[in-house]
C-alpha cells in the first residue's frame, strides 16, 4: 500500500495471507491464552453492541475463539468464520466440535477479495488480526461492503504501529509489562498500520470513510454501509 514505509511494504508482500499447519495448531495454542481470550471477550461485547441478531461474518476467523466468545454473549447471532488457510478451518471446525457448537458455527474457506457470499447476506461483518495481511485490502473492503446488508456495520480490528502509550498503560496494569513489551516488539515485525493508515483504508474502498477508537489493545475501524 503506497501509504506504508518501505520496510512494511516488504514485510506485507512476504507475510502470508493465511497460517497454513503447523502453524494453525501453535497459533490456535497461542490465542487459548489469557491475554487473548480477555481481548477476544471484549471484541465480542463490543461487536455485540452493534449487532444483536441476525448474521454475522467473521473474516480470518483463524482459530474460531472469537465466535466462540460471540456465541456465549449471543446465541441469537448465526455465525459465519471465513479463513483463507484450510488448515486454519480445519483446526477452527475442531475447536467449535469440542464445545458442542458445530450447528450454531458455520465454517467456510475462502479469500476476503473473493468472498462467497451473495449480495446483503450478513447483518454485521468483523475481522480480528487480519487485515494487515490483506495484499489488497481496498478489494476486500469492496466484497465486506458488498456482502453487508444496507445501514449494516463492518468493524475491523487490528493492532496498529503506533498504539497510544495511554493504551498500552491501561492494559500492562491487567497483563504485566513484560506482555506489553512483547507486543511492542511484535508491532514492528508485522506490517501494521499506523492509525492514520488505518483510517485511511476505507478512504479508496465503497465504505468512503471510517471512524477508529480502541477496544483494549486493538484499534477498531468501524464502518457503516
Amino acid at each position: 500500500m503506497r501509504g506504508l514505509s518501505f520496510p512494511r511494504r516488504l514485510l506485507k508482500k512476504i507475510h502470508p495471507e493465511g497460517i497454513p499447519w503447523p502453524g494453525s495448531v501453535l497459533y490456535s495454542a497461542v490465542s487459548s491464552s489469557r491475554i487473548f481470550q480477555k481481548n477476544y471477550e471484549l471484541i465480542a461485547k463490543d461487536i455485540s453492541s452493534y449487532c444483536s441478531e441476525g448474521t454475522l461474518l467473521d473474516v480470518g476467523t483463524g482459530p474460531g475463539w472469537l465466535l466462540l466468545k460471540i456465541h456465549e454473549i449471543n446465541p441469537k447471532l448465526r455465525l459465519t468464520g471465513l479463513d483463507v488457510s484450510a488448515a486454519m478451518i480445519v483446526k477452527a471446525s475442531g475447536n467449535i466440535e469440542s464445545a458442542g457448537l458445530s450447528r450454531e458455527i458455520d465454517f467456510v474457506e475462502g479469500n476476503v477479495t473473493r468472498l462467497p457470499f451473495p449480495d446483503s447476506s450478513f447483518d454485521c461483518v468483523v475481522s480480528t488480526g487480519s487485515i494487515h495481511h490483506w495484499k489488497n485490502p481496498t478489494e476486500g473492503l469492496n466484497e465486506v461492503y458488498r456482502v453487508l446488508k444496507p445501514a449494516k456495520y463492518a468493524l475491523i480490528y487490528d493492532i496498529v504501529s503506533d498504539t497510544p502509550k495511554s493504551v498500552m498503560r491501561s492494559v500492562s496494569k491487567e497483563f504485566g509489562r513484560l506482555k506489553m513489551f512483547l507486543l511492542w516488539i511484535h508491532a514492528f515485525e508485522e506490517p501494521f498500520y499506523s492509525q492514520k493508515e488505518y483510517q485511511l483504508l476505507a478512504k479508496p474502498s465503497l465504505f468512503t470513510e471510517a471512524d477508529i477508537r480502541f477496544v483494549g489493545v486493538l484499534c477498531c475501524l468501524t464502518m457503516k454501509k
